[in-house]
């Protein structure tokens, strides 16, 4: 072999190692900022938190670079803003914003509801019941386990609504709003409220009544009236 093909094979094998390195940060900084979105979502990193670059890294035990391309990523789905020296910090969200987001998460899932009326087959109406019959056995406990699989609920119809587009859109809103509807779930006589909300929302479904399931849900999840002044209070 001549010293230009040598060359040649050395520069390309180089090349060929930056790019799996690449690839591999790439694919951790993905899983970290899943991994983050969802503490985030769950109200274990609280708004206006600073993320520790170190500390995370070191707690999932990678280096700083897929820990910042994370932050990169969640600065991109506006769950955190980067502060130069102070780095990265997990939004807060003033009250009169967060009502606005509320009033378009009750748009974006009443679609889904309206789409999912239309278009939910007879073995997702049985998970959706199965859902909301655990949701009402968990009432009576821990909240953070009746919030979770209130999750699931929403989540049901995304998927009964067959529309992959407006499910992606409506999660990416609902993540940077979940510390706050966790919050709403804590307010007194929320859980029997969304019991008795979600049963209007799937009778509508069920009965595939597409306007009164987006009616149903939109209701579910704006805040209005009472609900909206003691969230505020709650709030402040």
């Amino acid at each position: 072999m001549s010293k230009k093909s040598a060359a040649r094979r050395a520069e390309w094998s180089e090349n060929e190692r930056d790019e799996g390195e690449a690839r591999a940060s790439a694919t951790l900084a993905s899983t970290l900022h899943r991994r983050l979105e969802a503490e985030i979502a769950a109200g274990h990193i609280a708004p206006g938190s600073r993320l520790d670059e170190q500390e995370i890294a070191e707690r999932h035990g990678v280096s700083r670079t897929p820990v910042r391309e994370a932050f990169r990523l969640l600065a991109a789905d506006r769950l955190v803003e980067i502060r130069g020296r102070q780095g990265a910090v997990v939004r807060s969200i003033g009250v009169q914003t967060l009502i606005e987001m509320f009033q378009v998460m009750g748009e974006l899932e009443g679609l889904c509801a309206r789409l999912a009326a239309r278009r939910i087959t007879p073995t997702q109406c049985d998970g959706l019941r199965a859902i909301h019959a655990r949701l009402a056995a968990a009432s009576g406990g821990s909240v953070d386990v009746f919030y979770d699989i209130n999750q699931e609920f929403h989540e049901a119809i995304y998927e009964a609504a067959c529309n992959a587009f407006l499910a992606d859109e409506t999660r990416r809103l609902r993540n940077r709003v979940a510390a706050y509807r966790r919050r709403v779930t804590r307010m007194p006589n929320r859980i029997v409220d969304t019991l008795r909300e979600h049963e209007e929302v799937m009778s509508a479904i069920f009965a595939h009544d597409a306007e009164a399931a987006h009616r149903a849900m939109r209701a579910h999840l704006t805040l209005l009236g009472e609900n909206l002044l003691d969230f505020i209070a709650a709030f402040e």
